[in-house]
């Protein structure tokens, strides 16, 4: 209305002040910049945000020229400076996203090409895992040394507590074992982020309300072992190709079950794998998983599984597209987790930004 009154193009008799061309064409550029800012909430959500910062000060600019007429948009500004604020906390240089992004990047200029998996390399593991590697179409392609996982769901932290639905954003790096999750979740319409670190021998999960309050920060030992069972759970489920590390060791029970060990830097993950008719894995067993405390400061442990089904292709590679992940606790056995993936990458490249 500002730009339409400046440049004569509308009766706009409720403007009571005279507007100039140039405040004109400054009303034009604010309207501009919240629609920049609008379309950057879709295609480019880190940065969509300051954007907004800065059409709500060239907004502020204009109404305070036209405060008689204009002064009420000074309510519209101060809720999107809201938006601006958690934009910049969530998505910022100090936030949880900008954290995983820098860590994702430094992991990704460590790799390196990786030679072709092959018959041979695969001969000494139990005929179920080969079977299931087979299936995977992880041989005669290069061996795994990273993956990239999005995916979507639904999370609780009790057998009655509500509900959260959730996205998430996953990296595992094989050659010096690493795991990056950043999840994105809503609680009572408040948003959630969480981002789970394990990098060298120590495993963090830290958990925010609105990208302020702190809810969780988990770390230790007790965080480092169930981490540790957590990265080898990602290694079977999404990474069949990378089941030939020396660090596992291998005992078939029988045809359908094996039970394996994966030990790094001083920790040990113990599971025992049992695989369908298919040769697909249908479950991951562990006992002692340490499950933690609302705050995180404690852990329980008891046995953990992650039943999996509904495989299909990603790609070149057939996986499962269905997972949850089920605690056994004394009280009787729930699903605290439930996700479908959406995509998968195999050998990520550095990016060249």
């Amino acid at each position: 209305m500002g730009t339409a009154k400046a440049f004569g193009a509308a009766e706009l008799p409720q403007l009571t002040q005279d507007i100039g061309r140039p405040m004109g064409v400054l009303w034009c550029v604010a309207a501009l910049l919240f629609l920049l800012a609008a379309i950057g909430i879709f295609v480019s959500p880190r940065w969509w945000w300051t954007v907004a910062a800065v059409a709500v000060v060239v907004s502020q600019i204009v109404i305070g020229y036209s405060w008689a007429d204009a002064r009420w948009g000074t309510l519209a500004n101060a809720l999107v400076l809201v938006g601006v604020a958690y934009g910049f906390l969530s998505q910022g240089p100090g936030s949880f996203r900008a954290e995983f992004d820098r860590d994702v990047a430094r992991e990704l200029r460590q790799t390196v090409a990786t030679p072709l998996l092959t018959e041979a390399d695969i001969a000494g593991l139990p005929v179920a895992v080969q079977q299931y590697i087979r299936l995977n179409g992880a041989v005669g392609r290069p061996r795994v040394q990273n993956i990239r996982v999005r995916f979507h769901g639904e999370i609780r932290g009790g057998p009655e507590a509500r509900w959260m639905s959730f996205t998430g954003e996953q990296y595992n790096f094989y050659d010096q074992p690493s795991r990056l999750f950043l999840m994105d979740a809503t609680m009572f319409a408040i948003p959630v982020q969480a981002f789970h670190r394990f990098v060298g021998p120590s495993a963090t999960m830290r958990v925010k309300l609105a990208a302020v309050v702190r809810m969780v920060d988990a770390k230790g030992p007790e965080m480092d072992e169930a981490e540790t069972i957590t990265r080898f759970n990602d290694l079977c489920v999404f990474a069949p190709g990378a089941m030939i590390d020396p660090r596992i060791t291998w005992q078939a029970s029988d045809s359908h079950t094996v039970a394996a060990s994966f030990t790094n830097l001083g920790h040990t993950a113990r599971a025992v794998l049992t695989f369908n008719e298919r040769g697909e894995l249908a479950d991951f067993v562990a006992d002692g998983r340490g499950a933690s405390s609302t705050d995180g400061r404690t852990f329980t442990k008891m046995r953990w599984s992650t039943p999996l089904r509904d495989y299909r292709a990603f790609g070149a590679h057939r996986l499962m597209s269905h997972g949850e992940g089920v605690w056994h606790a004394p009280a009787g056995e729930y699903s605290y987790l439930r996700f479908d993936v959406d995509t998968i990458e195999y050998n990520v490249a550095p990016s060249r930004n």
